[in-house]
């Protein structure tokens, strides 16, 4: 897949023109979005995302088009689990319903960009070493192993990060929220306010995220160009998502198993491409194993489609016989 320069300039500059917009029609005057407003730009986002995998399955093909549909699927189900630590997180520092917008806008631009640096050195490092996919799968399967362990509850106790420990140890604060303001003055002093320290903790939880994802969408495809954008669009709509999934959250009670269904499937799958084209001296004496199956994207795509369906479907039949 050979993707011009220019090509990549465009995109970014249309991802990063969307991200303006975003701020200048949705954060710039702080408010708690409508159902109604929720869901309408959320379906935006969705249909842009697919109106761009569409332009890209009729200019690059279909198998190329089916990658990004797959790894946009992963990525965007994968943000919905991110959200249950953003509810938690701003729960805890109880940031007020019209400032929230503001605090995930700053988490996802942070998001985006920490992923950006992950899609490098992770292209860099497939590029000169083949057997990264043992450490990819390797990872995702221990992650796989933390979500099917995990539990999601929206009134547990949030622990903060190092970071955000460090934050609030060294820098004079005050405990009181001023508007979206990150500083005040008081008393002659600068201090800073529970908002700044809400975005350091979004902040500091997006790299684990960026460690899950970025592994994961290598499984499905080894294009950065690919990888970037699924993530970004799937980023893009997050904020929204946020909003129109409100009190929905708490009912999807398999969405964490789903995932690591997903997850360790992809997983495996990378073990197997590793194994595929190995060489590990201490693996079939550093040749590669043809015997090992080739897991097709289409099959990927069907079963993240279909895991993710049975989990929504079941989650929701659970959470109305509980309520």
């Amino acid at each position: 897949m050979d993707v011009p320069a220019w090509v990549w300039i465009a995109t970014i500059a249309g991802i990063g023109a969307l991200f303006i917009f975003d701020f200048v029609a949705h954060v710039r005057k702080p408010h708690e979005p409508s159902l109604t407003e929720a869901g309408s730009w959320t379906a935006f986002y969705v249909v842009t995302a697919l109106i761009f995998g569409a332009g890209l399955w009729f200019v690059w093909g279909h198998s190329h088009g089916i990658e990004y549909l797959a790894g946009y699927i992963t990525e965007m189900s994968l943000s919905v689990d991110n959200l249950f630590v953003f509810v938690i997180i701003m729960g805890s520092f109880e940031v007020p319903r019209a400032y929230q917008q503001k605090v995930l806008l700053v988490g996802v631009l942070i998001a985006l960009i920490l992923r950006a640096i992950f899609i490098i050195i992770g292209a860099a490092a497939i590029a000169h070493f083949s057997w990264v996919f043992y450490i990819f799968g390797a990872f995702l399967l221990y992650t796989a192993y933390s979500l099917a362990t995990a539990s999601h509850d929206e009134n547990e106790e949030y622990q903060p990060n190092i970071l955000v420990r460090l934050t609030q140890k060294y820098l004079p604060a005050t405990d009181e929220y001023n508007g979206a303001r990150l500083t005040i003055m008081k008393n002659g002093k600068r201090l800073i306010t529970p908002m700044l320290i809400v975005m350091v903790a979004i902040g500091a939880t997006d790299i684990l995220f960026a460690l899950d994802s970025i592994p994961a969408i290598y499984g499905l495809t080894n294009e950065p160009y690919i990888v970037f954008t699924a993530n970004a669009f799937a980023l893009l709509g997050l904020i929204q998502l946020y909003y129109l999934l409100g009190g929905l959250l708490d009912r999807l009670v398999y969405l964490s198993f789903g995932l690591a269904v997903i997850l360790g499937f992809i997983g495996i799958k990378l073990i197997l491409e590793a194994l595929h084209g190995n060489e590990l001296p201490f693996i079939n004496g550093g040749h590669p194993i043809k015997a090992v199956p080739e897991i097709p994207i289409w099959l990927s795509l069907a079963i993240i489609i279909g895991v993710l369906a049975v989990t929504t479907v079941a989650s929701l039949i659970k959470s109305s016989r509980s309520g």
